[in-house]
């Protein structure tokens, strides 16, 4: 069993996706470390208090197989390869290289933290995080990242992964207006060409999901995007 919130090595050149992957893993109520290179990465793993590491193997100064070669000679700190690599082979490779979990990019930043989790749960207990259920409208809905579970009046809220992700997005900051842009990359991680124009479809099915409360919850900002329009409980 964990007994404080696990801390997550981010190896990613690409600073958006590391900055992104940050801020997913926080919000969840892990630390993080982040780096772009695979030397310092090198270095780092050298050093006590991580518990996992996220590595992407396109870094652009250390092969990224050749950290996770070090990764598995200094220990068994798990380690979650984050790749374009997308074949089987390619998988195959990762995972006897030692590999704890191989996710293929373009990904879900929510499904990157579930891995972390069920990682971290399945090498070594339960890990904790901090403040995962949080409650907003005086109580009367309640989300659990950890769990990936929304409550709304009591009942569960069957939701799919893109739900999810819009209903957590907007969640982290109730009352910010976020752009169907930001909306698009949170949910997805990446810039998709013509998501952008799905997401009003994806937020009429959340609406719908969450039936009379949908468009009090989930407010439309005409000409710039959606807010949530329940504030955080205290």
């Amino acid at each position: 069993m964990w007994d404080m919130a696990a801390t997550v090595l981010v190896v990613e050149d690409e600073r958006e996706i590391r900055d992104l992957l940050r801020r997913y893993l926080e919000r969840a109520g892990y630390g993080v470390l982040t780096t772009g290179s695979g030397a310092e990465a090198v270095r780092l793993l050298g050093e006590p208090g991580i518990d996992l590491t996220l590595l992407d193997l396109g870094l652009p100064d250390v092969d990224g197989d050749e950290v996770l070669r070090e990764a598995r000679e200094r220990g068994r700190v798990p380690v979650v390869v984050l790749t374009a690599r997308t074949t089987v082979e390619d998988r195959i490779h990762g995972l006897r290289l030692g590999a704890d979990d191989y996710v293929t990019k373009p990904f879900s930043p929510t499904e990157v933290v579930l891995r972390v989790g069920a990682v971290l749960q399945r090498v070594g207990g339960t890990a904790t995080t901090a403040a995962s259920v949080v409650s907003y409208g005086d109580g009367r809905l309640r989300i659990d990242e950890a769990r990936h579970e929304a409550v709304l009046d009591g009942c569960s809220l069957e939701l799919t992964p893109t739900e999810w992700g819009l209903l957590t997005a907007l969640a982290s900051v109730p009352g910010r207006v976020f752009s169907r842009y930001e909306l698009v990359n949170r949910v997805r991680g990446y810039e998709f060409a013509g998501y952008e124009r799905t997401i009003d479809s994806h937020v009429k099915n959340l609406r719908h999901k969450l039936g009379e409360a949908g468009t009090d919850l989930v407010v439309t900002v005409l000409g710039v995007g959606y807010r949530l329009g329940w504030s955080r409980d205290p």
